[in-house]
């Protein structure tokens, strides 16, 4: 498929029959079904024939028996989030939402995004693959402690580790290891957590992230109600246009389409850190893309209806 200038619909027979891949079978499972749900609501309450899928490993037959003109991916991690479904559908010639094939690949394995970023000069943190706990106390004496060890394909903040002492070497590298996973290890950016949403390559307003939990994890993420989002994030105009700027920068490195979120940090000098590309982003009641298109002024119906808008620009 190839991508085409931005097209726009009116009306919800201009969809089609609509398809919402969810749950899957990655470690996200839990979180896409939540997503996929609500996404599914939406498009349904706005008149689009939408269908949810709870995606198996036979959903490509399942979606070339269906007779469906377009889909809605609302999976994530490995399996949805990761060029594999996005190279089924372009098999069966079904145009999708959100990026192909290339980018969903690079966004998940966050050691070739970081490599990309480095080799067109955007700043993420420095970082190593890590074979053993007993490589944990190298890269400590690279790059210092704290250490942030997680998985470098992998979403959700699952297996993810903030390392303050070589005590932790051991049970850091497991957690992380447990994911089927290259370990990567990089240092841990202290200062402030900011993520930054995409719509048809432009940022939305950027979403300031604070829990008392040692960091934003899958907990504070999912479940916690402490977990405090700030939006508008409180920076002053000109930083932060600079920072979506570079949120920009960063996804149309990786070839990013249609919609997507950028997470980065500010550390204590000021200076921003790159951290990782989501490609398709959790849709919940928890969820960041959702909050930040409502200060853009889109409600949640809205918002997924321009998300699948950007399956119009593929064209078979």
């Amino acid at each position: 498929m190839q991508q085409t200038p931005q097209r726009t619909a009116t009306e919800p027979a201009e969809f089609g029959k609509v398809a919402v891949l969810m749950g899957g079978w990655s470690a996200e499972r839990e979180v896409s079904l939540k997503s996929g749900k609500a996404v599914l609501s939406a498009l349904q309450a706005r008149g689009v024939d939408a269908h949810g899928i709870d995606a198996d490993r036979d959903i490509s037959r399942v979606l070339a028996r269906g007779g469906f003109d377009r889909v809605f991916i609302a999976l994530h991690g490995r399996g949805g989030e990761d060029g594999v479904i996005q190279g089924a559908l372009e098999i069966l010639g079904l145009p999708y939402t959100g990026s192909g094939v290339m980018a969903s690949a690079l966004g998940m394995d966050k050691l070739r995004t970081k490599q990309i970023w480095l080799g067109v000069g955007l700043p993420t943190p420095p970082c190593r693959l890590v074979a053993s706990a007993a490589e944990l106390a190298t890269a400590a004496a690279e790059f210092g402690l704290p250490l942030a060890v997680k998985p470098s394909c992998e979403g959700s903040s699952i297996g993810i580790s903030r390392v303050n002492d070589p005590s932790q070497f051991q049970i850091a590298w497991e957690r992380a290891a447990a994911c089927d996973s290259p370990v990567l290890v990089e240092p841990w950016i202290q200062g402030q957590e900011y993520t930054g949403a995409l719509l048809k390559s432009a940022a939305l307003p950027l979403i300031r992230l604070e829990t008392p939990r040692e960091f934003y994890d899958y907990e504070a993420k999912y479940h916690a109600n402490d977990t405090r989002y700030l939006c508008p994030c409180g920076l002053p105009e000109a930083q932060e246009a600079e920072l979506r700027e570079l949120v920009c920068r960063a996804f149309a490195a990786i070839d990013g389409l249609g919609w997507g979120r950028v997470d980065l940090m500010v550390d204590t000098q000021g200076h921003p850190w790159l951290l990782e590309v989501n490609t398709v982003p959790g849709m919940t009641d928890h969820s960041l893309v959702p909050m930040a298109a409502r200060v853009a002024g889109l409600n949640f119906g809205e918002l997924v209806w321009r998300i699948l808008e950007t399956s119009l620009t593929r064209t078979n």
